[in-house]
């Protein structure tokens, strides 16, 4: 296991910036494991959700229970690539609570995407059928509505990429 410092990696970007994408390069560094909402949230209640209201149900269910999780790994010297979206100052709270006591450093990272180059994305990954939701053009524009990207008053460290097309 690594000496350095483990790190709490969060992600910031709308629906098909490039999240998870990013996260496998970042679980690729030594002593890193990423943990994925979207893969947890399809194995525990993909039968349960079915609407907005749902999703956010199971993932505040799901936050409960990996919470511990993360922490224990980081007071244990692994870094986690969290693959949830830090999109809200609510959830970005939630994700700072995970570092009190641990010792680990973290980075917010922020994807900078156009819609387009969003909508692009998602309808490229629809189409391939490999992620394990589709997500509609409508649903892309309702959960954009409550995008609200870090500001410096909330105290994060800061990595903004620009994504491509």
């Amino acid at each position: 296991m690594s000496s350095e410092t483990p790190v709490l990696h969060m992600l910031c970007g709308k629906i098909a910036a490039g999240k998870s994408t990013l996260a496998g390069r970042l679980a690729r560094a030594p002593a890193t494991v990423v943990i994925s909402e979207d893969a947890w949230l399809a194995a525990l209640f993909s039968g349960e959700m079915t609407s907005g209201a749902d999703y956010l149900r199971c993932s505040h269910r799901l936050r409960q229970a990996i919470g511990p999780h993360v922490t224990g790994l980081l007071k244990a010297g692994i870094s986690v690539v969290l693959d949830f979206p830090a999109n809200t100052v609510q959830n970005r709270a939630w994700m700072r609570s995970l570092l009190e006591g641990t010792g680990a450093a973290h980075q917010l990272h922020l994807l900078r995407a156009t819609e387009a180059q969003c909508l692009a994305r998602l309808a490229a990954r629809n189409a391939g059928g490999a992620h394990p939701f589709a997500v509609s053009e409508a649903q892309f524009h309702r959960f954009s509505r409550h995008f609200e990207p870090p500001t410096a008053e909330e105290g994060f460290t800061i990595v903004e990429h620009e994504t491509g097309p």
